[in-house]
């Protein structure tokens, strides 16, 4: 049987709806606060159980007759705020995840991120081959990522038949607006400024169908960027902006102007007791050039990734 953590996340519930349209039954994990999306409800090859990643002792029965699990669960923040609970989760979650695989025999599909890549370098595309150097001021997303992987390593040292995924920015229609889809609501609103960076980009969609694949496959001891393509953040939000039928922003919000914002923002967030919409890593990452390449997975896998002129048309025909 299948397992699935993180099963009502974004990434989870989508991967949850393609593997019972394929006819396969699912064990999904969620918190008990967690409401089960939309998409999924009244689906009867799904099992879903409360569990929490971070008490293994909850989740020892939940592996009962388990030979497959996708791990999805993680926090997602920029705010280096957040620092102890992203560790939290996603290292220490992690841990507990890959020894529970090893205790059961599971083959594990572990979900990464670019941010446990390494930097970029200018005139070149990160690889599989690149990783993060370890850097304690480094942005606390990143670093729970990378160390995150270390803990799929080491489980894989110990015999763990395991592969990793590391996706770009995952966009699809049912994001919303939140997540990805704060973009979408950012350009549809006529915000006037974009930013000279640029970052991979990848369908939801397609997202799943690597990670089935790859699961399936003989494949082990890898990692996998999944990517569809680059692309400029001016160029991305004059895309949207065309799709919803608004301006385009057409000013360049300078470095010295996000490092105003963002110290701005974390002053008076203080008052307000609510997190500030751009933080010192969103506004350093949104000026840096980082370009991915997707060869290794096109290569062994066969995948034919979705253009993302498409995905965005797809993403605004729903919002609309």
């Amino acid at each position: 049987m299948i397992l699935v953590t993180g099963g009502t996340g974004f990434l989870g519930s989508e991967l949850i709806k393609q593997l019972t349209d394929n006819g396969l039954a699912v064990r999904a994990l969620k918190r008990e606060t967690s409401k089960i999306p939309s998409l999924l409800k009244d689906i009867k090859l799904i099992e879903w159980v409360d569990g929490d990643i971070n008490e293994p002792s909850s989740l020892e029965d939940v592996f009962v007759g388990i030979t497959k699990v996708f791990h999805c669960a993680a926090f997602v923040s920029l705010d280096s705020s957040h620092k102890k609970q992203l560790f939290h989760v996603n290292i220490e979650g992690t841990s507990n995840i890959v020894n529970l695989c090893v205790d059961n025999n599971c083959r594990l599909l572990h979900v990464s991120s670019i941010a446990a890549l390494g930097e970029p370098k200018k005139g070149k595309q990160i690889t599989e081959k690149d990783f993060r150097e370890y850097d304690a001021k480094a942005d606390a997303y990143g670093l729970s990522k990378y160390e995150a992987e270390m803990e799929v390593w080491r489980g894989i040292t110990e015999g763990l038949d395991a592969v990793i995924v590391n996706p770009s920015v995952i966009i699809g229609k049912n994001a919303g607006f939140e997540g990805s889809g704060a973009i979408f609501k950012l350009v549809k609103g006529g915000f006037p400024f974009y930013t000279n960076g640029a970052s991979g980009f990848v369908d939801v969609d397609d997202v799943v169908k690597s990670m089935i694949a790859l699961m399936d496959s003989e494949i082990t001891a890898e990692r996998y960027i999944v990517s569809s393509e680059n692309i400029h953040y001016k160029d991305l939000f004059r895309a949207i902006a065309n799709g919803f039928n608004v301006k385009a922003p057409t000013k360049e919000a300078k470095p010295w102007m996000l490092g105003i914002a963002w110290r701005a923002l974390k002053f008076f967030s203080v008052f307000s007791r609510t997190q500030p919409s751009i933080t010192k890593d969103t506004a350093r990452s949104s000026v840096t050039l980082s370009y991915y390449s997707n060869d290794k997975i096109v290569n062994q896998i066969g995948i034919q990734f979705k253009p993302l002129l498409n995905s965005i048309a797809e993403i605004i025909q729903h919002l609309k």
